[in-house]
């Protein structure tokens, strides 16, 4: 049986070159950064080569790069970080609906905190409108977040002009990039944002390392406190494996940019073609941005069915897909994402999030399409 991987949204298989540096790394150092001895300064040199990687790639200076434990704590810290640096400039923080649980979730507990929070709707595509933004600035906006592009239907969301108005009013703007990392070209000094998170395992790096842009400037709060590391603005002892890994994987998806899109986004044609051509145009719905959107994930529902019993049978076929969001999926309950969205009912509970990456190939995609109408057939025939 066919074992094929459509989950690179959640996260990826480590590339070989990834995982031969940090071998490296793990076999030929275990100094610790912050030692004076030369077991450290090898340690330190480690961790700043790859952080100047890193910021050759993102078009930012190395020193306003902070290394996190992944996505989230880069959230965190760009949220209550920036916030607490800013106690008593103001109280109101506008976010959107359809952001990423490591943001909404950290807006809730800004909320029992007293900071008053607008979740701004997004039209049917999933996207955000500059108006709703502009609509909803007060006296007392101190902090914007909105994802660069959305981790369940990749739509893209107009950074650039969110990023000029919040700048143009003295307003932090922090952009979640940890999906579009790797998929679209990202270029810190050239976008009107002051933080910006990103993860190394959504490129084909590890997990458990993730970095935080923050822009020469902006004064963060430290979220946790002990050692000096990372210039006081993130305690703890760097994951040096980690890191050197999270350097090479960036390097190689900024050198392969435009041929990983040229790739995916013949996977995603192969993709719809051959569903098109199995079960006809009018069979399944593709939900999110017709243009403006990450190449590499598709969401797409079979109002003919419902998402788990799909998604278990694809299963069982060896096929790996998923609901939504990695960190919500298994709960298999509906997408805050679609429902934002106000996708009918039917499209609704029938929605499946295809990602493609490392190791896929257009005979998995005609395989994958071709078992999904199979099992459509099947499920159609028992009812």
């Amino acid at each position: 049986m066919n074992s094929i991987y459509l989950d690179h949204a959640a996260s990826t298989p480590i590339h070989p070159q990834v995982a031969e540096e940090m071998m490296k790394v793990m076999t030929g150092q275990f100094g610790n950064a912050s030692s004076v001895h030369a077991f450290g300064r090898s340690a330190k040199r480690t961790v700043s080569s790859a952080r100047d990687m890193i910021a050759k790639s993102l078009g930012c200076h190395p020193d306003e790069l902070v290394f996190t434990g992944g996505g989230t704590e880069s959230d965190n810290l760009a949220l209550f970080g920036a916030l607490s640096a800013l106690s008593g400039s103001g109280k109101h923080i506008i976010t959107s609906s359809i952001e990423h649980h490591a943001v909404l979730h950290a807006c809730e507990e800004l909320e029992k905190l007293g900071y008053r929070v607008t979740y701004l709707p997004v039209d049917s595509t999933g996207r955000v409108q500059i108006e709703d933004v502009e609509n909803a600035l007060t006296e007392e906006t101190v902090l914007i977040s909105i994802m660069y592009a959305n981790n369940e239907v990749g739509t893209v969301q107009p950074i650039t002009e969110i990023g000029e108005l919040a700048r143009n009013r003295g307003i932090i703007f922090h952009v979640d990039a940890v999906q579009a990392l790797g998929a679209i070209p990202i270029s810190c000094h050239d976008l009107p944002v002051d933080l910006m998170s990103f993860s190394a395992h959504k490129i084909n790096g590890p997990q458990g390392v993730g970095a935080l842009y923050i822009r020469r400037g902006i004064h963060l709060a430290p979220r946790q406190h002990g050692g000096l590391q990372e210039k006081k603005r993130r305690a703890g002892t760097e994951n040096m494996a980690g890191i050197a890994g999270f350097g090479q994987a960036v390097q190689i998806a900024a050198a392969h940019l435009k041929e990983r899109r040229d790739h995916d986004l013949m996977l995603r044609h192969t993709f719809i073609r051959i569903l098109e051509q199995e079960l006809g145009k009018d069979s399944f719905i593709i939900n999110g941005h017709p243009s403006e959107f990450l190449p590499h994930i598709l969401n797409i529902s079979f109002p003919d069915t419902d998402t788990e019993t799909l998604l278990m049978n694809l299963d069982m076929e060896g096929i790996a897909a998923a609901s939504g969001s990695a960190c919500t999926s298994g709960s298999l309950e509906v997408s805050h994402v679609l429902q934002a969205m106000k996708l009918p009912q039917n499209v609704l509970r029938s929605a499946i999030r295809f990602s493609f990456g490392l190791g896929n190939t257009t005979e998995d995609m005609e395989y994958t399409a071709q078992k999904i109408a199979t099992i459509l057939r099947r499920l159609r025939n028992r009812s």
